[in-house]
């Protein structure tokens, strides 16, 4: 398990910033509702910056270990959402995040050759 992410950690390590790249973007869209343009401008730049270190992001390890790592979207969007927006978090939303980062732990850790 730990070979497969030693040979993919540079990917992963990128993958791990674009995601979190992305999500602020859709962050800034949500608040540029009530604040603004700068903000949907800022949540563009942000977007676009994870987008070029996805695609970056896949010289440095297999498509089948990185691309699972796009579902942490979801896990950084909800505690982003928890911790800037003030929305609640459920048990079951608590159980869909576990499962989500499991699911990935296992995917990029089972890269086998």
């Amino acid at each position: 398990m730990m070979e497969s992410f030693r040979r993919n950690k540079k990917g992963i390590l990128l993958m791990l910033v674009s995601s979190a790249c992305v999500c602020v973007g859709q962050l800034f869209w949500k608040i540029s509702a009530e604040k603004g343009l700068l903000f949907l401008m800022a949540g563009f730049c942000f977007y676009g910056i994870g987008a070029m270190l996805m695609i970056f992001a896949y010289r440095f390890g297999k498509l089948s270990v990185l691309q699972p790592m796009l579902s942490l979207n979801y896990v950084m969007g909800a505690i982003l959402a928890i911790a800037v927006l003030g929305e609640s978090v459920t048990l079951s939303k608590c159980i869909g995040i576990l499962v989500i980062v499991s699911g990935v732990i296992l995917i990029a850790g089972g890269d086998e050759e």
